[in-house]
């Protein structure tokens, strides 16, 4: 007798979201422009303000200078899909690609990050090399990844994110970008010079966070003052009539 099939359950869909994007300013503007926007949704930051990152150091670096400008607290979160890559890596210095035995050993070292023992983690895996004699070159992955976990240790409280409820993943992110980005910029024979590719991306960005009503509206309004009211003697007279 088969099982009956479960209704699944309807999913959280996010609220007031907001995306854009730029290829023409430098990516510490685009992070202050992020903050500011957060800032005023949330001036008071009554609620907790959590970041998604990858661990590139640039990144961080224009993240870090953003809290210190504005003054703010927030939770970054170091994406586990990027702590994944790491940990295959590391995994074929011990076993041979696409054994059972690298995936075991992925898997339960990915729970135990999962469980916040991060740290156990990378000391055990460097241990495990350094046991098994293997060289500097052929262990090279290996500490590769301890480092990474070591050096980010802060952001890998998963078992503290996932109580909490917030994201450990970056997949919205990643979508977002296929989507605003490459779904328009990277098709077929596309070409593009660089002021034309950032007005693609802001008409985009605008469609994608349901602003373009407001938008063409205040465009227009701003066309009928450049091209019209402007001119006039008495504006006030000429946009009555």
């Amino acid at each position: 007798m088969g099982l009956e099939p479960r209704e699944e359950p309807p999913r959280s869909r996010a609220r007031n979201k907001r995306v854009w994007a730029s290829v023409a300013r430098d990516p510490g503007v685009v992070t202050e422009e992020l903050f500011a926007e957060a800032l005023r949704r949330d001036p008071e930051q009554r609620r907790d303000w959590v970041m998604l990152v990858d661990g590139h150091q640039d990144q961080l670096k224009h993240i870090q200078a953003s809290i210190k400008r504005f003054g703010v607290s927030l939770i970054l979160v170091l994406d586990f899909i990027h702590v994944l890559e790491y940990l295959w890596k590391a995994a074929y210095c011990f076993y041979a690609p696409g054994t059972e035995q690298a995936e075991a050993w992925v898997a339960e070292r990915a729970l135990q990050i999962l469980r916040g023992k991060a740290a156990h983690v990378a000391a055990g895996m460097r241990r495990s090399a350094t046991l098994r004699g293997l060289s500097a070159e052929d262990r090279q992955a290996v500490d590769t990844c301890a480092g990474y976990l070591h050096r980010y240790k802060d952001m890998l409280k998963y078992d503290e994110y996932l109580a909490q409820g917030l994201p450990i993943a970056t997949g919205v992110i990643e979508g977002a970008c296929r989507h605003l980005i490459c779904d328009r910029m990277d098709i077929t024979g596309a070409r593009w010079r660089l002021p034309r590719a950032e007005a693609i991306l802001k008409l985009r960005s605008l469609h994608s966070s349901a602003d373009s009503a407001e938008y063409w509206a205040f465009y227009k309004a701003q066309v009928l003052k450049r091209n019209h009211t402007s001119r006039y003697q008495d504006a006030e007279l000429a946009e009555a009539a």
